[in-house]
């Protein structure tokens, strides 16, 4: 993908990247239906061991993975670390419950490598959870809360082994750019203590973070203000915004089927140019779309996975540039411009061009108020083809084949009668 996002420094380049692809891949992806298998089916730990046993992905390939995002015009790829099983996808000196002891190979270190080598930003997400562990406190997600209460739990040394394997993360793997912990869910419910800030001595873990990774993203579900907010599974009506009403760093993660893993049965699949309208919503509005896959039991990108990369990727190689390093429109602008644009059209804006997504497409005319004379140049940005510009005058009688006449600063756009061919065309315009 051409488009390349302008040079950015500490963590601007998140803001600027707008696109990254996240990856969920463990024991879960062998069992094939949902990450939360183990918590959904109150599987018991030996059931459930059974899957590392037999852990064997021969077709992840990294550099696929990673090559596949950068086609996607994505500028950083986050990985699972570790999920709520509890499994480590690397080789960690303080667990063998690793994927260098079930088959010998450290996948976070292929991973790093491979991210790195297309140019891309390398992000981990590390579960704060762990069923597997035996001193992380039953609570109401913990697959053994129906059993009759077992031996004593010390969540003091669960937290030593969280904090250990953090920091095995961030100094064993070069630079990692981004850090998507997962999650405290500080409530008590049913009789069952929560898991709250101090569970994962938060503000400790967050401080090893940043000593360790100087200029790291990290997100906000320590349960304590991070670098970025992290609506999950929906899309927001409108920018996130602080307690103070000021704007603030998001992410919106989404799923393709609504399952991060590897769920075989689930075919409730977005469509590609739903995904874009997603992406152009998200951007538009000051966020990030971090968009998941997740390989299956082999590790192997999955088939309905990889067709719809592959129809973002042709979007983005002709689109990319409304969407990286772009964002939400001058609002003087925008609040011109709106109440003449034809329903379901999205602006984003980079620099001096502004971007006129349209989710419907209008017969002939697009009107831009405001704007006559602020527009030096328009074209459709998928072949870069002019379009042409005229002004109605504000008085004329609409009759027979002449329109009506536009409020005055209207610049109109003449559209060909037939859609191009892309899953959301885009009309670039030059300040």
């Amino acid at each position: 993908m051409a488009t390349t996002a302008p040079a950015a420094t500490g963590r601007d380049w998140f803001t600027q990247a707008r696109f990254g692809m996240f990856v969920h891949f463990g024991l879960y992806s062998l069992a094939a239906r949902h990450e939360w298998v183990m918590s959904r089916e109150r599987t018991p730990l030996e059931d459930y061991e059974r899957y590392a046993e037999v852990f064997d992905p021969d077709l992840f390939d990294a550099r696929a993975i990673a090559r596949a995002a950068r086609a996607a015009g994505m500028g950083y790829v986050v990985l699972t670390s570790k999920h709520h099983e509890g499994f480590a996808l690397w080789d960690s000196a303080v667990s063998d419950y690793t994927s260098a002891a079930a088959c010998g190979r450290d996948l976070v270190a292929e991973f790093a490598d491979a991210v790195r080598a297309e140019g891309l930003r390398v992000g981990l997400y590390h579960s704060l959870i762990d069923w597997h562990h035996p001193d992380f406190t039953v609570d109401y997600l913990h697959p053994r809360r129906d059993d009759a209460p077992g031996p004593a739990r010390d969540m003091s040394r669960y937290r030593a082994y969280l904090h250990a394997q953090v920091r095995e993360l961030l100094t064993g793997y070069g630079r990692v750019d981004y850090l998507f912990f997962d999650y405290t869910y500080a409530e008590d419910r049913d009789g069952w203590r929560g898991k709250y800030p101090d569970d994962w001595a938060a503000d400790e873990l967050l401080a090893m973070a940043r000593e360790l990774q100087p200029g790291i993203v990290v997100n906000d579900r320590l349960g304590i203000p991070g670098d970025l907010v992290t609506p999950e599974q929906y899309q927001p009506a409108e920018p996130m915004r602080g307690p103070d009403g000021s704007p603030i760093v998001w992410e919106a993660c989404q799923t393709l089927n609504g399952s991060w893993g590897y769920d075989r049965d689930n075919t409730r699949v977005k469509t590609p140019d739903l995904l874009v309208r997603m992406l152009v919503d998200t951007v538009a509005k000051g966020g990030n779309l971090l968009l998941n896959i997740g390989p299956d039991g082999r590790g192997a990108i999955p088939a309905r996975d990889a067709s719809t990369l592959a129809a973002l990727a042709e979007w983005m190689r002709l689109h990319g540039r409304s969407v990286v390093g772009a964002g939400p429109a001058d609002p003087s602008i925008a609040s011109a411009v709106a109440p003449g644009l034809p329903p379901g059209a999205v602006l984003t804006q980079r620099g001096d061009r502004l971007y006129v997504h349209l989710f419907a497409w209008p017969f002939e005319h697009v009107h831009l108020r405001g704007m006559a004379d602020r527009v030096r140049y328009a074209q459709l940005l998928n072949d870069g083809s002019e379009l042409a510009t005229i002004r109605l005058a504000p008085g004329q009688q609409a009759w027979n084949t002449t329109p009506g006449g536009q409020p005055p600063g209207t610049l109109t756009l003449r559209l060909p009668t037939v859609r191009p061919d892309v899953e959301v065309p885009v009309v670039e315009l030059f300040l």
